[in-house]
C-alpha cells in the first residue's frame, strides 16, 4: 500500500519518480481502510529535503499512511518559503486535540545551545507530554532524540571537542528486538553532530534499552518502552549526497571541518559519495511502522486511553 500526500507536496513528484508508491488525498479517501496516521514534526532548516527523506522511508512499507506536517507554533521558518510552510504545515497548536499512531521529531541545528535556551522549548515540552496521551510511538531523531531522552529521564546532551562526521560502523546489540528484525551483525550509519549522549547516564535512565552504538561514536539508538519511544542520535534518513552537501557547505563558508570519515571512496572529496546505510535504513522505519501497525489501537480514540 502507498502512503498518502498531497499531490501538489513536492516529495510526491520525487518519491514517485523513485518508484515510491504514493497516492493522491482523493485516491486514497475511495480505499477501503484506515491509514495509519504518521505525524513529522519538522525541526530542520531544509523542510523539503526532510519532508523527502522521511517520506521515503516509511512509504516503503505495505501499508497506507497519511503523513501530516507538523510545525512549532510560534517559530518562524527561515529557509522555507513562507507558501510551502501555509500549503502544507499545520501548527502544533492547531492539531493538539488529534491522535496519531506515530510522529518522528526531527533534529535541529541547535546543538551548542543548551534546551532552556532553545525559543521554543517550552512548546517542544508539550510536545513531549502530549505524546503519553495523544501518540502511540514517537520516534526522536538526533537534536529531536536528545532532546526527548533528557526531558524524560535527564540524560544529558554533552559537547566533543571534534564534530563526529562521517559514516561509523555500529554494533546490533540487541538481536531481538523487533525494531531490528533483518539487521545484520553491524551496520553503517551516518553520523553528524557535535554533541554525544553518553552510555553511562543511558544505563542509568529507567527501563532505557540501548540497541545499536559505536565503538567510535557512542550509543545511537535506544528504546524507551515506558514513553513509547525510540530515540536516534544519528542519521538514517540521511541522502547519499547529504554529507557531502553539509561538507562543502562548511569548507565554502571557511569553516574548520575534517573530510566526513568512511563516506567517499579512499576519503577523497573528489569522487562520488557511497551509500552503504539505505537498506538498514529501510529495515529501521519499516520495522517501526510494522510495530504501530501491530499494536495501535484501531479506534485512533483508544490511543493514549
Amino acid at each position: 500500500m502507498p502512503i498518502k500526500l498531497p499531490s501538489d507536496l513536492p516529495a510526491f513528484d520525487v518519491l514517485s519518480r523513485e518508484g515510491v508508491m504514493v497516492v493522491s488525498e482523493d485516491q486514497a479517501a475511495r480505499q477501503d481502510i484506515r491509514p495509519l496516521r504518521i505525524a513529522l514534526l519538522n525541526l530542520m532548516p531544509k523542510k523539503i529535503q526532510t519532508e523527502n527523506q522521511f517520506a521515503r522511508l516509511i512509504g516503503a512499507t505495505p501499508l497506507q499512511i497519511e503523513l501530516t506536517l507538523i510545525r512549532m507554533t510560534e517559530h518562524q521558518a527561515k529557509n522555507a518559503s513562507s507558501e510551502h510552510m501555509e500549503s502544507f504545515y499545520r501548527p502544533f497548536s492547531e492539531v493538539r486535540r488529534e491522535k496519531f499512531d506515530g510522529l518522528i521529531i526531527t533534529g535541529a541545528p541547535i546543538e551548542h545551545l543548551p534546551f532552556d535556551d532553545v525559543t521554543y522549548w517550552d512548546e517542544l515540552r508539550d510536545v513531549f507530554e502530549w505524546t503519553q496521551s495523544h501518540v502511540h510511538s514517537t520516534f526522536g531523531v538526533c537534536w529531536g532524540g536528545m532532546a526527548m531522552i533528557n526531558y524524560f529521564h535527564g540524560v544529558k546532551k554533552h559537547m566533543l571537542e571534534a564534530k563526529a562526521f562521517g559514516c561509523f560502523r555500529h554494533r546490533n546489540l540487541a538481536h531481538a528486538s523487533p525494531y531490528l528484525r533483518g539487521f545484520s551483525d553491524d551496520c553503517v550509519i551516518p553520523v553528524s553532530r557535535w554533541t554525544e549522549m553518553r552510555q553511562s547516564e543511558i544505563d542509568a535512565g529507567d527501563g532505557l534499552v540501548t540497541l545499536l552504538a559505536s565503538d567510535a561514536a557512542g550509543p545511537c539508538l535506544v528504546e524507551d518502552p515506558k514513553h513509547r519511544a525510540l530515540y536516534i542520535f544519528n542519521h538514517f534518513e540521511y541522502d547519499s549526497g547529504t554529507l557531502k552537501q553539509e561538507y562543502d557547505r562548511d569548507v565554502a563558508e571557511g569553516t574548520a571541518i575534517n573530510v566526513p570519515m568512511n563516506y567517499y571512496p579512499n576519503d577523497d572529496p573528489s569522487q562520488p559519495p557511497q551509500n552503504r546505510w539505505r537498506s538498514h535504513a529501510h529495515l529501521l522505519y519499516g520495522n517501526w511502522i510494522n510495530e504501530i501497525y501491530q499494536s495501535t489501537p484501531f479506534d485512533l480514540e483508544q490511543i493514549g486511553a
